[in-house]
């Protein structure tokens, strides 16, 4: 039986590409407009998880929260344009299990959604670990943590994504579009310098950690993560 999620956002547009992205993942989804159809319709469905913004009309996602917890465990991710840690500290103090802000990528969220309901003990879900480990580096995409010699480093989505797709695959060689296409998908419209702007930050994090690894360029191809 798939996983089933409730969407409780009242903007359609988000909560619509929340929808198709998560179906295309084999969740199955229900969406709420409002705080107060929220409420309902996760009494009616029992979800696995609830994403809820926080606000809202009829009722805002903290009130929700509160009540959701009051007479369930179900895991609970908030999503909000507000990004300050007063915030986030409410929505964690009301019960809720993870905290994304708004704009997001979408390949976050379906990582914060695996975690958690991995960490709820979800039989449903796969048990394996989006997590790679080299000498002085970690980079797990459950937690979106980039660590570099013991200390974690703010890193943007899209920079973990390709970290984590080349490191995947030691020593194999992407061309910028193969990069392109894996990382940044069919919503993306640029060209390959992106990924080249990307690389270079990339390695101003990481040069100089550790001689048993690197991102290296292979000229006229691309870029692999070579391990010696």
């Amino acid at each position: 039986m798939a996983v089933s999620v409730l969407i409780v956002e009242d903007d359609r547009n988000i909560a619509e590409l929340l929808q198709l992205y998560l179906e295309k993942e084999g969740y199955a989804v229900t969406i709420a407009a409002d705080g107060g159809q929220g409420l309902e319709k996760f009494r009616a469905i029992q979800p696995d998880l609830v994403l809820l913004d926080v606000m809202m009309p009829v009722m805002d996602g903290w009130t929700v929260c509160k009540l959701i917890r009051a007479e369930s465990q179900t895991p609970i991710i908030m999503l909000t344009a507000k990004g300050e840690t007063d915030d986030k500290v409410q929505g964690l103090k009301a019960g809720a299990d993870d905290y994304v802000t708004k704009p997001f990528e979408m390949k976050e969220i379906l990582a914060r959604v695996e975690a958690v309901l991995r960490r709820s003990g979800n039989a449903s879900v796969e048990s394996k670990a989006r997590r790679l480990v080299y000498d002085k580096l970690i980079i797990d995409m459950d937690a979106f943590e980039l660590t570099v010699d013991g200390k974690k480093v703010d890193t943007p989505p899209k920079e973990m994504e390709l970290l984590y797709y080349l490191a995947s695959s030691p020593n194999r060689v992407y061309t910028r579009n193969q990069l392109l296409d894996e990382v940044w998908g069919f919503d993306y419209f640029g060209d390959s310098r992106t990924v080249d702007v990307h690389v270079k930050r990339l390695r101003e994090k990481l040069e100089g950690v550790s001689q048993q690894w690197c991102v290296k360029t292979v000229w006229g191809v691309g870029y692999k993560f070579e391990v010696n």
